[in-house]
């Protein structure tokens, strides 16, 4: 039998990924990435340039920190929307569990 991955499917299908559905926070992680994407783009000139090693290293670090973040604020959102959708809390509901995934991504956060 084949196994129908169709989004009707879904809620059957406790493996399947669900996607972000809130524009507002895929705004916000696509201006993130742009944001690492431009520096990268200066690390390559630095490179290029000859510009000293320690320099390029710093920059690098803080790519790697804006990317960190970046997928810590996305994990944090798929999880209040799937918590929100799987537990059915109302407004009251809702406002806790932001609340806890805000002290959650806050302490992911302090990682690096």
């Amino acid at each position: 039998m084949a196994h129908d991955s169709t989004p009707h499917n879904k809620a059957k299908d406790p493996c399947a990924m669900a996607q972000l559905t809130d524009a507002k926070t895929r705004t916000d992680l696509l201006n993130r990435l742009k944001r690492a994407e431009g520096q990268l783009r200066g690390i390559q000139r630095m490179i290029e340039e000859g510009q000293p090693c320690l320099d390029i290293a710093s920059q690098m670090a803080a790519v790697r920190k804006a990317l960190d973040s970046t997928y810590v604020r996305m994990t944090v959102c798929f999880m209040q929307q799937e918590l929100a959708t799987r537990l059915g809390t109302g407004d009251q509901g809702e406002q806790q569990l932001e609340a806890v995934l805000g002290e959650v991504q806050e302490l992911l956060g302090k990682i690096r």
